[in-house]
């Protein structure tokens, strides 16, 4: 898997046929070998600015299962729900960039609702703390979350601890098409989970993770444990994980940077490969692009796989 370093907004819009990519994959699926069965990966691709790009097929993306080629069947609109959990930092080096977050989170739930889509809000000012729990309903969302972000006066992040609990969620809830972004400053970490344990809790609950890191506020020691592993975390963990982590160095930027991870979201595609039916999975699963100029970033979906019919 490779990634971007930028992303730039794109109208671009899913011109796949839905009827007859359905067919196309059912064709596909009858002629598979009955030791084969369908696996899914949601991915975005985007070009060289990159802008999602959803006008692909078949022959533009490549799937390893531990370097090994797959058959790729079909490539669809992703079209099953996302559940995206917002972690917004609320601590005291927030405090300058709490009323540019209100305005950009609303610009973003109000994207992702309006699609169908659900979206939770968590704090990590003090501790992690579950604000508004996943809903469609932007009112609530706003009423009971995001109007109400203030920052904590006194207070550090708990960011780690936010990613760990978050992923345990989607996990026991075996959520189908998860995703993390976090909105978060270089304040305080008060965490003192290592960041091992937080991408190994990220990779397991299938979710997608991008970070959006502003620099205006208060700075932490960089030569604090806590602040390194969450570095780490912000790094490996976005990239690990079909996301992307992105610097925001003016507040009145945040807006624009969470509609670029919006377009992102709204133009995946559902990449379905014949993968081996054995007992032991594959332990690395990778997607790339084919088509020169493009990048392809995504995880294995977190649903369950119908096993292939006899012919």
């Amino acid at each position: 898997m490779t990634f971007s370093p930028r992303l730039r907004p794109a109208a671009s819009t899913v011109r796949i046929a839905l009827p007859l990519a359905a067919l196309v994959l059912a064709t596909a699926v009858a002629g598979l070998d009955a030791q084969s069965k369908p696996r899914k990966i949601y991915t975005s691709l985007v070009d060289k600015k990159g802008a999602p790009v959803t006008e692909v097929g078949p022959t533009d993306v490549v799937v390893r299962e531990d370097g090994v080629a797959r058959e790729i069947l079909s490539v669809t609109p992703a079209t099953d729900p996302m559940r995206v959990a917002l972690l917004v930092d609320n601590s005291q080096s927030a405090t300058r960039s709490i009323q540019f977050m209100r305005t950009a989170l609303t610009a973003f739930a109000t994207r992702l609702t309006g699609a169908g889509h659900s979206v939770a809000l968590i704090t990590l000012g003090d501790r992690p703390t579950l604000q508004v729990d996943a809903t469609t309903e932007l009112p609530r969302l706003k009423s009971r979350g995001i109007d109400r972000l203030f920052a904590q006066p006194g207070s550090g992040m708990y960011l780690l601890e936010g990613l760990v609990d978050t992923s345990k969620g989607f996990l026991k809830n075996d959520t189908p098409r998860p995703v993390i972004v976090a909105v978060v400053t270089e304040g305080k970490e008060f965490s003192t989970t290592s960041a091992d344990v937080v991408i190994k809790a990220i990779k397991d609950s299938g979710a997608r993770f991008y970070a959006l890191v502003l620099t205006e506020g208060e700075r932490a020691d960089l030569s604090d444990d806590e602040v390194r592993q969450r570095n780490v975390v912000l790094d490996r963990g976005t990239r690990e994980n079909g996301g992307v982590r992105e610097t925001v160095i003016s507040n009145m930027g945040l807006k624009d940077r969470l509609d670029i991870v919006a377009s992102e979201l709204l133009g995946q595609v559902a990449v379905t490969y014949a993968s081996p039916d054995r007992l032991v999975p594959a332990e690395k699963i990778s997607i790339t692009a084919a088509r020169e100029g493009l990048t392809a970033r995504g995880v294995v979906a977190k649903v369950a796989t119908t096993p292939v019919p006899e012919r």
